[in-house]
């Protein structure tokens, strides 16, 4: 790759891993449109460009998500019980998800989506300072329920699982800073069930740049980790360190800024 791809794509590693641990979400919803725009300046992607970005960004949530999992295992963050009983709900909801994504309207799911990320957002945002909420976590057929729901919605819209798994946690008493690790733990089997579609989708389709396997580039892939998973680390240390309500805030912020990106069109 050219050197001012390579420190463009390490630039957006850099922005995703502190996303990662600082908010427990995959960064998904930076690498995807920004690959957008990078990838026809450096004549990648073609009629493949969104498929590209989409399986290249959930490749490299998998390295950023292990490092961020571990930097807040190591700070007691991640409730290791949750996600046993969340995954096998986000990997079956990702699966369904990702087959539905090629049957269903993709722009009123979208946006309806996005009005549900607003309203999370602005909740987090004006009542940061509330009492967490008394609702206890569901058994095991709500747990599976829900983790069916973080899964599949995520696959449809192309987001990170933590956008709505750490509202979840959080309504259900769950203190934010574990939410926020939790989060990470459970973004691992959505997006290694993620990339593992798009190679089988993408294999063998012609138009694809060298060095992909099916709709995954292994060269931006290796350049954003190579500054995602030293940075994820660091974002988890900051989410352990921040006072919780401005934690709440700032997700708050960040589920505004996703959903207004949907809303305008993806």
């Amino acid at each position: 790759m050219p050197l001012v791809e390579i420190i463009a794509l390490i630039a957006l590693g850099l922005c995703s891993g502190l996303l990662a641990g600082l908010f427990g979400v995959g960064g998904g919803a930076v690498i995807v449109p920004a690959l957008m725009l990078l990838f026809p300046l450096f004549d990648l992607g073609g009629p493949w460009l969104a498929h590209l970005a989409v399986g290249t960004s959930l490749a490299t949530i998998i390295g950023t998500g292990i490092a961020s999992t571990l930097a807040h295992h190591r700070r007691g963050g991640v409730r290791w019980e949750l996600v046993a009983r969340l995954a096998p709900g986000i990997v079956l909801g990702a699966w369904i998800g990702a087959t539905l994504a090629g049957l269903l309207p993709e722009v009123w799911l979208r946006r309806l989506f996005a009005v549900f990320l607003a309203v999370m957002g602005l909740r987090m945002v004006l009542r940061a300072h509330a009492a967490v909420g008394a609702r206890p976590l569901p058994g095991w057929r709500g747990m599976l329920g829900a983790g069916g729901g973080i899964g599949g919605l995520s696959a449809l819209v192309g987001i990170g699982g933590g956008t709505l798994t750490v509202p979840f946690l959080g309504a259900h008493g769950v203190e934010m800073r574990q939410a926020v690790g939790t989060s990470a733990a459970c973004g691992l089997p959505i997006a290694l069930a993620g990339m593992i579609g798009f190679v089988v989708v993408g294999w063998g389709r012609e138009g694809l740049p060298v060095g992909s396997t099916g709709f995954v580039y292994w060269p931006a892939v290796l350049a954003i980790l190579l500054a995602s998973i030293p940075s994820a680390p660091l974002g988890a240390r900051l989410a352990h360190t921040l006072p919780v309500a401005l934690l709440k805030r700032l997700f708050g912020a960040l589920l505004l800024l996703i959903a207004t990106r949907l809303a305008l069109g993806g």
